[in-house]
């Protein structure tokens, strides 16, 4: 009994040490958000009975150390569902979408292909309390830096109005709304399209549209200029085609031969796609033994600054191109 007693007094100890240790780190983040100009009121309405989310930090330690194939991935994302729900609802919302494309210069399409691989066109977009898995990932210290900052901005979007506190809500590590943006990509990406005075990428489609495409926009998208698109392969050695240096700001550019002319690629026998035009692509690394593969160029870096990987980058092509009829 009394080995009982000891334990459950070093559980209760402990437990109160990371209640108070939390307790502090919050109010350090207070001290900073106010110093950015963040008022008390928000900041304490936010942080009221505020508790770490284990779950989150569990989340984190624990994300899936499975590697699907291309084909596995594809088949995964570029749906049936997506496919026919993508097509119905580029109708349905055909005149904000032609709007929107208009005073952005971002083809409907891909507005549509983002908004489908992000929340499934607004079905899930997480119902994780914002400010608390934020909190939480702020609190641990494998990654403190960047999720307090983000708890910052979090609480600056906050400030501006743009959402209840009750309704700030989104996936476990701090990605929200249709377009799932961080809270930094939020205040500078997000637009109010509607014009009522908030940004809200939750709710309103023109908001979430809008600020989907701002997003590419800064990101230097070109309209008209396309993604890439599929190849069939002959036996090529890829290494051979590596560039010597690559952008270290995004991981899926190490898996890209260099730039060479679509004339360059169809001499090595690279067989392209109808309609896939003269101009400078890069391969993406094809998976061994593969006689397909994808070039990119165009807007591909553009998807690729939204989320930096590959797969997700021709998966919005090839969406995009479905709903375009190619």
């Amino acid at each position: 009994m009394r080995r009982f007693l000891n334990g459950f007094c070093l559980l209760l100890i402990s437990v109160s040490a990371v209640a108070s240790d939390f307790a502090s780190y919050l109010e350090t983040v207070r001290e900073r958000a106010i110093a950015e100009g963040v008022s008390a009121s928000t900041i304490d309405r936010a942080f009221e009975g505020l508790t770490p989310d284990e779950r989150v930090i569990g989340f984190d330690r624990k994300q899936p150390e499975f590697v699907q194939t291309f084909g596995q991935y594809l088949d995964a994302r570029v749906s049936d569902f997506r496919q026919q729900e993508g097509k119905r609802l580029l109708e349905q919302h055909s005149e904000l979408l032609g709007r929107v494309q208009e005073h952005y210069g971002v083809e409907a399409e891909y507005i549509v292909a983002f908004w489908g691989l992000e929340t499934s066109f607004g079905r899930y977009q997480g119902k994780y309390n914002i400010i608390r898995s934020l909190a939480t990932l702020g609190h641990d210290p494998r990654r403190s830096t960047f999720f307090t900052s983000e708890l910052v901005n979090a609480l600056r979007i906050l400030d501006e109005g743009h959402v209840a506190t009750e309704n700030f809500v989104g996936a476990w590590a701090g990605a929200m709304g249709q377009g799932q943006f961080l809270p930094s990509s939020f205040l500078r990406f997000a637009q109010d399209f509607d014009g009522d005075g908030k940004k809200d990428i939750w709710a309103s489609e023109a908001d979430v549209f809008a600020s989907i495409v701002n997003y590419l926009k800064q990101a230097g998208w070109q309209e008209g200029a396309g993604w890439g698109g599929k190849v069939a392969l002959p036996d090529l050695d890829f290494a051979s085609l590596k560039p010597e240096t690559h952008d270290t700001r995004c991981r899926a550019l190490r898996h890209h031969s260099r730039k060479l002319s679509l004339s360059e690629w169809q001499a090595m026998g690279v067989t392209a796609e109808a309609g896939l035009r003269e101009a400078d692509y890069a391969l993406v690394e094809p998976e061994e033994g593969s006689a397909e593969g994808y070039l990119a160029g165009g807007n591909y870096r553009a998807i690729l600054n939204y989320n930096c990987a590959n797969k997700y980058a021709v998966s919005v092509g090839l969406l995009a191109d479905i709903y375009l009829d190619r």
